[in-house]
């Protein structure tokens, strides 16, 4: 029998919690317009996305890279095995918190985040590795919504062209058909960027108890995270659905295939740099965008503004709680943290 520490075991559980959480969290990232347009019932849309969300986390391991071993160095770090359940429940308490009030933050930032905070309460604030965070967090943070929000405006400028004359009702059930395509073309890019992230995080954990020689990501892993992953997606983020779906902006299919091919393309092109992204943040500027392109007075800023600043309290907040986590932990176990 291989001796698996019991704290690796306890990690690797709360990670696929958090996956799972992230999946009910974001599942309204490739959904929320194709329900609300009724394209497809809410069960049928969900079971599609779960499905395209375990291929698309299967697809590529440059994100899961950069959460492992390019936020915190993991050799700065190896002494504290603790430290990741600690990130890992600060994210958690932030999504737990986001989702019961029904605010589309992003649960990457979370994790990022949970894991910043509990690095620096650990080794000080030397410990992350700011220029990384920099680079593939932080500018990723601000470009990849406005990304969003650009393309589906132009899009949807573009299709307005090209539909100008089109009967309303075949355009309108053409656009129908083109918008399943959309949203499974965005829970695949979903299940792309996303599950990597929870998968690098088991994978340090890996290295830091000696399972791994150097930073990789073992099959197992992928699969892992795929179908917790898969699961959350299963059980559905309804209050999210109705807040990205209903109170931004009233969607048509035309508005959701724009924000969705928009948001999908932002989404794929960050996975292949390896920057962890947030899903909910880019399509959220998708939809925004869509409706300022019908008109400005369209879109209800209220809610907007409420959702930029969850998506500006995310970091710094879950690494509050990571912080607290870790402390609270050092506390429990001892002095020897």
């Amino acid at each position: 029998m291989p001796d698996i520490p019991l704290l690796l075991v306890a990690i690797v559980v709360v990670a696929l919690v958090f996956d799972y959480t992230n999946g009910a969290h974001d599942s309204a990232n490739a959904i929320a317009t194709i329900v609300s347009t009724k394209v497809l019932s809410p069960l049928l849309a969900v079971t599609m996305a779960a499905v395209l969300n375990f291929f698309g986390a299967l697809l590529g391991t440059e994100v899961a890279h950069t959460i492992g071993s390019g936020i915190v160095n993991p050799s700065m770090i190896a002494g504290c095995q603790p430290l990741l359940l600690a990130a890992l429940a600060g994210a958690i308490g932030w999504n737990v918190l986001t989702w019961f009030l029904g605010l589309p933050s992003s649960s990457s930032h979370a994790l990022i985040g949970g894991l910043i905070g509990a690095s620096i309460a650990f080794g000080g604030w030397h410990t992350p590795r700011y220029t990384v965070i920099v680079e593939k967090v932080v500018l990723p943070l601000f470009l990849s919504p406005l990304l969003g929000f650009a393309g589906a405006f132009l899009l949807l400028r573009v299709l307005g062209r090209f539909l100008v004359r089109a009967h309303p009702r075949a355009a309108n059930d053409r656009l129908r058909k083109l918008q399943v395509a959309s949203s499974a073309f965005m829970a695949v890019s979903h299940g792309m960027n996303d599950a990597q992230k929870t998968m690098g995080i088991i994978s340090l954990a890996l290295v830091i108890f000696h399972k791994l020689p150097t930073f990789s990501i073992p099959l197992w892993v992928r699969i892992a995270c795929a179908l917790a992953m898969t699961t959350g997606t299963l059980t559905g983020g309804w209050k999210i659905i109705k807040t990205m779906g209903h109170k931004i902006f009233k969607l048509e299919p035309i508005h959701g295939f724009a924000a969705e091919t928009a948001a999908a393309l932002v989404i794929v092109t960050a996975s292949h740099f390896g920057a962890p992204i947030s899903t909910t943040h880019v399509i959220s500027s998708s939809v925004i965008g869509a409706g300022s392109s019908k008109r400005i007075s369209a879109v209800k800023w209220g809610v907007a503004g409420r959702m930029v600043l969850a998506w500006v309290l995310t970091l710094p907040g879950a690494a509050l709680l990571g912080a607290l986590i870790f402390l609270l932990l050092k506390l429990g176990l001892g002095s020897g943290l």
